[in-house]
């Protein structure tokens, strides 16, 4: 699996690489082999597949779906070309999530054609996007499931809890002039700095973890392009993560979050939404839960609960009343330079999800 892992994980994958998803997709279903039937789905030129057991067979309510996204965030080239020092093996991709995926893959391969009641592993490129081309697609074609398995990192513990996420923005408009005679023009940009002071004095970047609202600023632009000129427009992209309970953002609508935004706001500038989704929860005390708990348990880790900031392509089944969970390998550094996977949580991972997946039988 390990010489498939470096394989996969060499694939720049990224969501500006339509060629490269379908080449990460294509080495996974290759992986998984003959025998299953495949279907492949595509929906913003993101391409997904399912598979489950029987070639040709109708597809049924499915007990377990085990869910992997193959799709990276940008990265440097270095970072596609893995390396292993000791129990780690780095690379982008590696904890978030290709390695998790290849072990789903295999356990699927291993046990799905002689479980009885049917599972699916759903592969999709587009998780780091938002996950409504791949998961939240397939979930509008009729794919039904009763408990599903997200692949993320988790240290084998049994993520129950994730924050809501809005994906929102702020577009200035002020009045051009040459940067010579500023006193002729409005600066855009200017008066995004301002709004943006007052929203991050409301939610203030925190200095260590804590369970609370964030606001993420991502990305700052306009379309100005002399240096001589004052800026009449501009624009920031802004994420914010937000835990259940919320009073500004639990519940609300998209449009009470722009009223709620609007509220910190000097003339000129105008807030946006693009999307909302709810904090996603899952039943402490449901079979598949205690029954992840108990197989973790049983390869010596603790099993514990443990609630996430990130939001997860959980959320889209929560949202349909079926209880999902993150349950991955263990590792550091997601997203960032020093990404890794730690090796010795992998064969554990994996006997965890075969003991689980017998269990239920039983």
């Amino acid at each position: 699996m390990l010489t498939a892992a470096w394989e996969l994980l060499s694939v720049p994958s990224t969501a500006d690489r339509p060629a490269e998803l379908r080449r990460a997709l294509d080495l996974v279903l290759g992986f998984v082999g003959p025998g299953f039937a495949v279907e492949r789905f595509e929906s913003g030129g993101k391409p997904s597949a399912l598979l489950y057991a029987g070639a040709g067979a109708v597809r049924p309510r499915f007990r377990v779906v085990l869910n992997a996204h193959l799709d990276v965030v940008p990265a440097p080239p270095e970072q596609f070309r893995p390396r292993r020092d000791g129990d780690r093996l780095y690379a982008r991709g590696a904890q978030d999530m290709k390695v998790s995926a290849l072990v789903q893959a295999l356990v699927f391969r291993e046990l799905a054609a002689g479980l009885p009641y049917p599972i699916a592993l759903q592969l999709v490129t587009d998780e780091e996007l938002g996950g409504r081309d791949g998961t939240l697609h397939q979930l509008g074609q009729g794919v039904r499931a009763e408990f599903a398995i997200m692949g993320e990192h988790s240290g084998l513990r049994v993520v129950t809890d994730s924050k809501g996420v809005v994906t929102a923005g702020l577009r200035a408009a002020g009045r051009g002039a040459h940067s010579a005679y500023p006193w002729l023009g409005d600066n855009a940009l200017l008066l995004l700095n301002r709004t943006l002071d007052a929203v991050l004095a409301a939610y203030p970047p925190p200095a260590e973890e804590v369970w609370r609202t964030t606001v993420n600023v991502a990305r700052i632009e306009t379309p100005n392009l002399a240096r001589n000129q004052v800026p009449a427009l501009a624009e920031a992209w802004l994420d914010i993560r937000y835990p259940a309970g919320d009073a500004d953002f639990d519940g609300r609508t998209a449009q009470e979050i722009v009223t709620r935004l609007a509220s910190f706001c000097v003339p000129g500038v105008v807030p946006f939404v693009d999307h909302v989704d709810p904090p996603h929860h899952a039943d402490p005390g449901s079979p598949g839960v205690t029954g992840l708990m108990r197989a973790a348990r049983g390869q010596g880790f603790d099993g514990g609960l443990l609630r996430k900031h990130g939001s997860a392509d959980a959320r889209f089944y929560y949202q349909r009343g079926v209880d999902a969970v993150i349950f991955g390998i263990g590792g550091d550094g997601q997203h960032g330079p020093d990404e890794y996977a730690d090796l010795t949580t992998v064969a554990p991972y994996y006997r965890a999800l075969k003991e689980f997946l017998r269990n239920l039988a039983r």
